[in-house]
C-alpha cells in the first residue's frame, strides 16, 4: 500500500481513499496497525479540525432518523458531514448488521455526506476501539462536522465524551424509568438533551419531558466548561425536521464560548493524553495474548484451580515471567 498516495488522496477529500484508510485503522493485523500509525502521522501536520459531536440514546429513540435529518440540514448549509455509526456486534457470532446506510437513505446519497458503519466488536462504551482514529481521518479529509452515533446508553458514555467536542443525549417523550439507573451519569456529561419525536400526539408529552429534564439539569453541579444556561434540554422532531435549526444554533453558541474561554483547546489536549494512556494499556494487555503468555497463564490457572497457588501469587509469578522475557528480548 502506497501510504504517500493514500494520504494525498485523503487530503483531497477522496471518499474511496477515506473508506480504505478507515478499514486499515480498524484492522487488528500487526502490519496494518503499523501502516495505520504511519498514515495518521503523515496526516497530523496538516492540523485540520472538525466539530466532533457524540450522540447517544436508548434504542428506538430515533437516533438514525435524527442524524439523517440533522445531517441533511447541515449539508444544505454547505457543510461537509461525516457520520461514524457504530453497530452492536453479536456476542455469539461476532457479526453486525451495519444497516445505517439503509436507514439513512437520503443522507447517504448526499454529495457532502459520508456514512461509515463500524462494528463495536467486543469493545464497551458504545463505540468501536478505532473510532477515534476514524475521526482523525475524517478531519484530514476536510469534513466540517463529524457525528459519532453510538450503540446506545448504559455502558460507558465517557468513551464517547473522550473523543467528542459536544455530547448530545437523545430521549423519547414519556420514556418512563428505563434510564433511571444510568441517567444521572449521562446527564452530567451531556451538553444538550434533545427530546425527540415532539410531533403529533406525542408533542405534549415531549414538552413535559423536556421541562422535567430542564428542571433536573438545574439541580446538577455547574461545570466550569459551560456558560450560563448550559447544559440545556430542548424538543426536536426529526421526522418533521422541527427544532433542528434551534439545536444547531445552541451548539454553535456553546462551541464559540468554549473556544473563546480556552476550554476547547484544553479539552482536546486532555483527550489526547487520555488516548495515549489507553494505547499504552492496550499494548500491555496485548502482551498477554502471545502464545507463550497464554501457555504460562493456562499452567498457572490450573494450579490456582487445584488450590496449590493463590490468584495473587499466580498473577505475581506471571508478571515476573513476562518482565524477565522483556529484559531478555
Amino acid at each position: 500500500m502506497n501510504l504517500d498516495e493514500l494520504a494525498e488522496r485523503i487530503l483531497q477529500g477522496d471518499r474511496r481513499a477515506l473508506a480504505r484508510a478507515i478499514t486499515l485503522v480498524e484492522s487488528s493485523r500487526e502490519d496494518h496497525r503499523a501502516q495505520a500509525t504511519e498514515l495518521l502521522d503523515r496526516l497530523r501536520p496538516h492540523h485540520r479540525e472538525a466539530l466532533r459531536i457524540g450522540l447517544s440514546g436508548t434504542p428506538g429513540v430515533g437516533k438514525s432518523t435524527f442524524v439523517e435529518a440533522f445531517g441533511c440540514m447541515l449539508t444544505a448549509k454547505g457543510l461537509k458531514v461525516a457520520v461514524l455509526a457504530v453497530d452492536p456486534s453479536s456476542a455469539r457470532s461476532g457479526g453486525s448488521i451495519l444497516g445505517d446506510k439503509t436507514r439513512m437513505e437520503r443522507l447517504s446519497r448526499d454529495r457532502n455526506a459520508f456514512i461509515r458503519p463500524s462494528p463495536s466488536q467486543s469493545h464497551l462504551g458504545g463505540v468501536a476501539r478505532r473510532t477515534r482514529e476514524a475521526v482523525a481521518l475524517c478531519e484530514a479529509a476536510g469534513f466540517d462536522v463529524i457525528l459519532i452515533e453510538t450503540v446506545g446508553v448504559g455502558q460507558s458514555e465517557t468513551v464517547v465524551a473522550e473523543m467528542s467536542d459536544l455530547f448530545l443525549l437523545l430521549l423519547a417523550p414519556a420514556g418512563g424509568d428505563e434510564l433511571q439507573g444510568v441517567k444521572r451519569g449521562i446527564m452530567e456529561m451531556a451538553d444538550l438533551i434533545l427530546v425527540n419525536k415532539a410531533d403529533g400526539d406525542l408533542k405534549p408529552a415531549a414538552i413535559r419531558t423536556c421541562a422535567d429534564y430542564a428542571g433536573a439539569l438545574r439541580l446538577l453541579r455547574k461545570r466550569p466548561q459551560d456558560p450560563e444556561g448550559f447544559p440545556k434540554a430542548m424538543t426536536v422532531s426529526a421526522v418533521q425536521e422541527e427544532g433542528l435549526e434551534e439545536a444547531w444554533a445552541e451548539m454553535q453558541k456553546l462551541v464559540e464560548w468554549r473556544k473563546a474561554h480556552s476550554f476547547w483547546a484544553r479539552n482536546r489536549a486532555a483527550q489526547a493524553r487520555h488516548w495515549f494512556d489507553q494505547e499504552v494499556r492496550h499494548a500491555l494487555l496485548a502482551k498477554l495474548e502471545t502464545t507463550e503468555a497464554r501457555a504460562a497463564m493456562d499452567e498457572l490457572a490450573a494450579r490456582v484451580a487445584e488450590g496449590s497457588l493463590s490468584p495473587a501469587a499466580a498473577a505475581r509469578d506471571l508478571l515476573a515471567e513476562l518482565d524477565k522475557d522483556d529484559r531478555a528480548a
